[in-house]
C-alpha cells in the first residue's frame, strides 16, 4: 500500500460488521454486530493506540498488511490488487493514528511509496495528542540504495526518516542527508536491529509505530518479538503463484501467540485486529 491517495473519497465508503469479544462493537452501545457505514470517528476509536501507563507512553508497534486467502501478500508485486476501497480506508485511518510509518527499502521502490499526507478529519485529535500534521515515514536500509528524486524525499511534509546500521557508506549517509531526510542510526553493522529501530524512534518522540512492511522485514520484527499488534486484512482472492506471504524470513524458534481483538467485513473481506498475549 503505497499511500492514502484513494482514501480521500473513501470518506462515505465501506459497510463494516464488528465481531468478537472486546472488539469495535464493544465501545458502541450494547456491543452487538453492526451492520452499516462507520464514521471515521468510529474507526479511530476502534484502531487507537493503548493508552499511556504510570510510566509513560511505551513504544507500541503495529504492522498493517493484506493477505488473499491462498496466503499471498502481493499480487505482480504490489498489495493493491488485492485490497478494497474500505481496506485503504482503515488504512488511512492507521496512519492518522501513528507517529510514524516504518517501511522496507524494497518495498518503497516496489510500491512507489509517497510521503503521508495532512487529513483535515484528523487534524484536530493529532494536535490534541501532541502530534504534527501527518505521520513521518521511516525507511529502514542498510545500503541507502535510494531514489531521492521521489516525492518522499523532495516533498514530505515532515522530514522522511532513514534507519541504517553504524556501518553504512559514509558517502550514501551524506547523499541522504542532502536530499533533507533524517539519518538515525539503529545498529552496529551494516543492517538494522529491530529492537534498536523501536528505542530509536521512542527517543525521537515516536512512541505510536506502524509498519506496513514488506513481508521480509515485517518477517524481522516478528522475530525480534517487537511487534505488539497485526492488523491485518483477509482478501477473498485467490492468486496461487509464488508470491511472498506477510512476513519472510528464518522462522521462530517457538511460534508466537497473538490474539484476536476486533473483527470486521464488508462483502466477503475481513479486517482482524490482533495483540500478542
Amino acid at each position: 500500500m503505497p499511500d492514502e491517495g484513494g482514501a480521500g473519497g473513501l470518506e462515505g465508503g465501506g459497510t463494516a460488521s464488528g465481531a468478537a469479544g472486546g472488539g469495535p462493537g464493544a465501545g458502541f452501545p450494547g456491543g452487538d454486530l453492526v451492520d452499516r457505514e462507520w464514521s471515521l470517528a468510529e474507526l479511530a476509536a476502534a484502531y487507537a493506540y493503548p493508552e499511556p501507563g504510570p510510566g509513560g507512553r511505551q513504544p507500541w508497534l503495529r504492522a498493517n498488511m493484506v493477505s488473499t486467502l491462498d496466503g499471498a501478500a502481493q499480487h505482480d508485486g504490489r498489495s493493491q490488487p488485492i485490497s478494497t476501497a474500505t481496506d485503504m480506508r482503515i488504512f488511512g485511518t492507521l496512519r492518522a493514528l501513528a507517529d510514524v510509518v516504518l517501511v522496507g527499502a524494497e518495498t518503497v521502490r516496489l510500491e512507489g511509496y509517497r510521503p503521508a499526507r495532512a487529513r483535515a478529519e484528523f487534524a484536530q485529535s493529532r494536535e490534541a495528542a501532541g502530534q504534527g500534521p501527518a505521520p513521518a515515514i521511516a525507511v529502514v536500509s542498510a545500503g541507502l540504495e535510494l531514489d531521492y528524486s521521489l516525492p518522499l524525499f523532495t516533498s514530505p511534509l515532515v522530514p522522511t526518516l532513514i534507519l541504517t546500521g553504524a556501518a553504512a557508506a559514509p558517502d550514501r549517509v551524506a547523499a541522504a542527508e542532502k536530499a533533507g531526510a533524517q539519518v538515525v542510526i539503529a545498529g552496529d553493522g551494516v543492517g538494522v536491529d529491530p529492537v534498536r529501530a523501536v528505542q530509536a524512534l521512542a527517543d525521537l518522540g515516536h512512541t505510536r509505530l506502524l509498519t506496513e512492511g514488506g513481508p521480509r522485514m515485517l518477517g524481522q520484527l516478528v522475530a525480534s518479538g517487537v511487534l505488539d499488534e497485526l492488523c491485518l486484512t483477509i482478501s477473498p482472492m485467490l492468486t496461487a503463484g509464488d508470491a511472498q506471504r506477510i512476513a519472510g524470513g528464518p522462522s521462530v524458534p517457538v511460534p508466537k501467540r497473538f490474539e484476536l481483538v476486533s473483527l470486521l467485513e464488508e462483502n466477503g473481506f475481513l479486517f482482524s485486529r490482533y495483540r500478542r498475549t
